[in-house]
């Protein structure tokens, strides 16, 4: 088995739950702007936010669109397609639904526990897509940072995943060896390939367990596939 020294972990929905910690913290963003009753059916119109929002995060991820575009065009459109007229502005929303998000500290199941394990024997780093302050309160926040030696994120290194040279830079920074690490993330597109196309051996984390033959090994580097985080302990 393969001796891996240095683990670098994607953020989002791989340690930290974004996916329901961005719920709960849109949700308390429009009771506290008191925008909720103009909504009604949250639930439908975060269908519609997720849509708008996940196409925008692609086109920031290929540097089509800056930071700000993203960060209040996808509420203004969503409030717009919604067919709702809001009292505050796109940035007004994005503002405090960036300062409640960290607050928000939900993990994937396993994930200290799987932490704990590695810590003592193992360097273990950040790569993210996120906005930089948000990412660095989250681990704060959520007890994580003490793991962590290192965040890499995208918007400090002007380069996104899976871009190759994200991945070059953060394992050239730690001084590691590309044979001793490990890329840990839930985006095939974005963590697997991105590592894999930089001679990184990667886990996906897959929690759902559905996947197709299109996560075999290309032979550019290994790739392990796991549905829960704890069993990336069998893999080093």
């Amino acid at each position: 088995m393969a001796q891996y020294k240095n683990l670098f972990f994607d953020l989002d929905n791989t340690l930290w739950d974004f996916t329901a910690n961005a719920y709960e913290a849109l949700k308390q963003t429009f009771m506290e702007l008191e925008i909720m009753p103009q909504i009604g059916n949250f639930d439908e119109y975060y269908e519609v936010y997720t849509r708008i929002n996940n196409s925008y995060w692609e086109q920031y991820r290929r540097n089509e669109i800056k930071k700000e575009f993203l960060s209040t065009r996808r509420f203004e459109d969503s409030f717009k397609e919604y067919g709702v007229q809001i009292p505050v502005t796109g940035q007004q929303t994005h503002d405090r639904f960036m300062q409640i998000m960290p607050s928000k500290n939900k993990l994937t199941e396993g994930t200290i526990e799987t932490l704990d394990k590695l810590f003592p024997k193992h360097r273990m780093f950040i790569i993210t897509n996120g906005f930089k302050e948000v990412q660095y309160n989250k681990l704060k926040t959520a007890g994580l940072s003490q793991y962590f030696k290192r965040i890499f994120t995208s918007e400090e290194i002007k380069v996104p995943k899976p871009s190759k040279e994200i991945f070059d830079y953060a394992v050239k920074s730690v001084n590691a060896r590309k044979r001793e690490s490990l890329m840990i993330g839930d985006s095939w597109e974005v963590d697997i390939l991105g590592a894999m196309n930089a001679g990184i051996d990667q886990v996906y984390y897959c929690p759902s367990g559905i996947h197709s033959n299109k996560f075999e090994s290309t032979g550019k580097a290994r790739t392990y596939i796991i549905q829960y985080i704890p069993e990336l302990l069998n893999y080093i």
